[in-house]
């Protein structure tokens, strides 16, 4: 029952965080937060926890963020606007992959007490790097095309909650089958892939159907440009 409090919570902080980022710095906040939380995602996955029994990998809430950005940057900026931020966050992830495997690559001092820990971290993220590069770029960009043609479909203010959900159950199954299989594939037993395969798709959906909520406030929102 602990990590079903402490992810409920850490569910609410996320969204509130990604608030406060758009309030204060508008969209250029949405652009910065897409970079962030496409390298965080990618940190927080090695993590692997419990919750109902089945085990699952962290970095689902914030990834599921990244949806709920492009889909915001969609709705009050255009599909330009989306797509301009799928490529930053792939900028960024690729950046920092490299940057990192530079840093690792420096021999430490005998005192040192960081390059074991960045070695766990970070040695594994090309594999990671590559998984979530591919699932990244195919359900982002499927999500921005799908948002923008339910848009056309249905393009009343409260219809929002059908646009976000409808691209986001398609493009997200994308991205869990992509990635699990790039990245996991081999690491773990069968069956344990499959849980994380499933317990990813659902909690990354659950997490954006509780964003629906989330969008509306944040499209109503004044932010800073304007």
């Amino acid at each position: 029952m602990y990590n079903l409090w402490l992810g409920i919570f850490f569910v609410i902080v996320n969204f509130a965080l990604f608030l406060l980022c758009y309030r204060l710095f508008g969209r250029m906040g949405l652009y910065a937060w897409v970079g962030f939380a496409t390298v965080l995602a990618n940190l927080q996955v090695v993590k692997t926890i419990e919750m109902f029994g089945l085990v699952m990998t962290l970095g689902n809430t914030i990834y599921a963020s990244i949806y709920l950005t492009s889909d915001l940057l969609n709705e009050k900026y255009g599909e330009k606007a989306a797509k301009k931020a799928v490529w930053f966050g792939f900028f960024s992830l690729i950046a920092t992959t490299i940057i990192m495997q530079l840093v690792l690559r420096f021999e430490p001092v005998e005192t040192d007490m960081a390059h074991e820990s960045l070695t766990v971290l970070f040695e594994v993220m090309p594999q990671l790097a590559i998984g979530s590069l591919s699932a990244y770029l195919l359900s982002q960009f499927v999500d921005v095309k799908l948002y923008s043609w339910l848009k056309k479909k249905c393009p009343r203010p409260e219809q929002l909650w059908i646009r976000n959900n409808g691209s986001t159950l398609v493009s997200q199954l994308l991205d869990t089958l992509t990635f699990c299989t790039i990245a996991f594939w081999g690491l773990y037993p069968l069956d344990v892939w499959l849980e994380i395969l499933l317990t990813t798709y659902l909690i990354k959906f659950v997490v954006s159907a509780a964003a629906t909520p989330v969008l509306y406030i944040a499209r109503r929102m004044k932010v800073a440009e304007e």
